[in-house]
C-alpha cells in the first residue's frame, strides 16, 4: 500500500497547468520512482478554475496550504518577485520543501532561500529556472560537485535565440523576427526582459551560484541585449566565420575572482554553441578534471519546464544529493571593461590596422580596404585605447 505524497501548486498558468498535465500523463512512472502516490492536493491561483479538473482542490488563500501538515512540497510557478518569494520563504520555514521555475526569485533571493531550506532540513530546488529541459543544475549539483569549474558559456534564452536565428536564416529585420516570435508563442506580450538581456543575466547569476556558491545580483553583472542588432551585424559575424548569438559567460580566475557578462557574440567555428538554433538552449562548461562538457535541449515551453520540475519533485522525495547553499559574493568581480575577452572587429583601412599594434590579431577577412579581425584575450579598456583614432565598423565579443 503506497503512502500519499501531497504537493501544492502555486500558479496555474502555462507552466503550472503543464506540470499538472505531465504528472497525470506520467503518473504510473512517477509513482513508481517515488515509491508513493503523488497527489496534487491544492492549486493556488487568482483565476477561477471551476472549468478545470482541479476545481475541487483550487484555493485562493496560501494560508490553507501553509497550515496543512500533509503537504510536504510546494511547487512555485507564479512568476515575479512578490508574493512568490514570500510564499516560498514561509513554506520553507514551515518545513515544506519548495521547487520553482521562477528565475527572478532565485536570482534575487536564492541565498536567503537556500539557507532557510538548510536551516529547516528541507530542499529548495530550481532546475526549471535555467534552461528548461536542459539538466544543467542537476549536473553541477551532483556530477560536477567534486571538480573545479573554470568557465561557463551559455545560450540561455529561447526567445532571443529564435529571433537571431530568423534574422540569420531569413534575412528578417529584428522587428519582423520579434513579431514572428510573438505569433509562434515564443515571445511574451512584453518581451523586454528577454531582448534586453536581463532574463539571460538572471540565469547566468543562478549558474554562478550553483557552480561556485557565490551569489551575484543581476544588477552587478554587465548585460546587453539584441534590440540594436541588424542584418549587417549578422553579415559581419558570417564573414568572421561565425554566427551571432546572445551569449552568457562566467569565468573564475585562479585567485577566485570572477568575470561575468551577457552580450551579443560572434560564436566562431568549432565552438559547439554555434549550432544551437531556434528556441533551443545550451550550456558549455569547462572544468579542471572533466574538460569541456556540453548540455543541450529545449530551453522553454510548458512541457520541457514541467519535465524539469518533475525531476526536482523526485529529487525532493528521494532525498537525492546534497544541496549547496550560496554565500553572498564578497570577492573581486572584475569589471566588464577590465576582464580579458576575445573580440571580433571590423576596421576600414590599413592605417587603422597598423595603429592597433597587436601582433596577435588575426586577419579573418580582407576586402576593399576593410579588415575583419579576431583579437584574443584583451580587455575592452585596452582595446578601446588602441582603437583611438581608428575607424571601427563593428566590435563584438567572440566565443572561440
Amino acid at each position: 500500500m503506497m503512502d500519499v505524497f501531497n504537493i501544492a501548486l502555486l500558479g496555474f498558468g502555462n507552466i503550472g497547468s503543464g506540470l499538472a498535465e505531465v504528472i497525470e500523463r506520467n503518473r504510473s512512472r512517477i509513482d513508481e520512482a517515488l515509491g508513493d502516490e503523488i497527489c496534487i492536493k491544492y492549486v493556488l491561483d487568482l483565476r477561477d478554475l471551476s472549468d478545470t479538473p482541479y476545481a475541487a482542490c483550487a484555493v485562493h488563500d496560501f494560508e490553507i496550504i501553509l497550515n496543512d501538515p500533509s503537504v510536504v512540497l510546494v511547487c512555485e510557478m507564479m512568476g515575479g518577485l512578490h508574493p512568490a518569494f514570500d510564499y516560498s520563504m514561509a513554506a520553507l520555514k514551515a518545513g515544506k520543501s519548495v521547487i520553482t521555475s521562477n528565475k527572478e526569485v532565485v536570482a534575487a533571493e536564492g541565498t536567503a532561500l537556500l539557507q532557510t531550506a538548510k536551516d529547516h532540513g528541507v530542499f529548495y530546488l530550481y532546475e526549471a529556472a535555467v534552461g528548461g529541459a536542459v539538466p544543467i543544475l542537476h549536473a553541477i549539483r551532483l556530477f560536477l560537485a567534486g571538480t573545479d569549474i573554470r568557465r561557463i558559456d551559455g545560450i540561455l534564452n529561447g526567445t532571443t535565440n529564435y529571433i537571431l536565428t530568423r534574422m540569420d536564416n531569413c534575412a528578417a529585420t529584428f522587428d519582423e523576427a520579434l513579431a514572428e516570435a510573438k505569433k509562434q508563442g515564443y515571445a511574451e506580450v512584453n518581451p523586454s526582459a528577454d531582448i534586453n538581456g536581463l532574463d539571460t543575466c538572471r540565469k547566468l547569476c543562478i549558474l554562478i551560484g550553483a557552480a561556485w556558491g557565490q551569489s551575484l545580483q543581476p544588477a552587478s553583472v554587465f548585460y546587453e541585449g539584441i534590440d540594436h542588432i541588424t542584418t549587417e551585424d549578422h553579415d559581419f559575424a558570417k564573414r568572421c566565420g561565425g554566427i551571432l548569438k546572445l551569449a552568457a559567460t562566467a569565468l573564475q580566475q585562479n585567485d577566485g575572482s570572477l568575470a561575468a557578462a551577457v552580450s551579443p557574440c560572434v560564436v566562431l567555428d568549432e565552438n559547439p554553441l554555434q549550432t544551437v538554433a531556434d528556441v533551443f538552449n545550451a550550456v558549455r562548461i569547462r572544468a579542471q578534471d572533466t574538460g569541456d562538457l556540453m548540455f543541450y535541449g529545449q530551453g522553454a515551453g510548458r512541457y520541457p519546464t514541467a519535465g524539469a520540475l518533475v525531476s526536482d519533485i523526485l529529487d525532493v522525495a528521494c532525498q537525492r544529493g546534497v544541496q549547496r547553499s550560496w554565500q553572498t559574493f564578497t570577492g573581486k568581480l572584475i569589471r566588464y571593461e577590465d576582464a580579458l575577452w576575445d573580440w571580433c572587429l571590423e576596421i576600414d583601412d590599413q592605417k587603422s590596422f597598423a595603429a592597433l599594434g597587436l601582433e596577435r590579431a588575426v586577419i579573418l577577412n580582407r576586402a576593399e580596404g576593410r579588415y575583419d579581425l579576431f583579437v584574443p584575450q584583451i580587455s575592452q579598456k585596452e582595446l578601446a585605447a588602441r582603437l583611438q583614432g581608428c575607424s571601427v565598423l563593428h566590435q563584438m565579443r567572440a566565443l572561440n
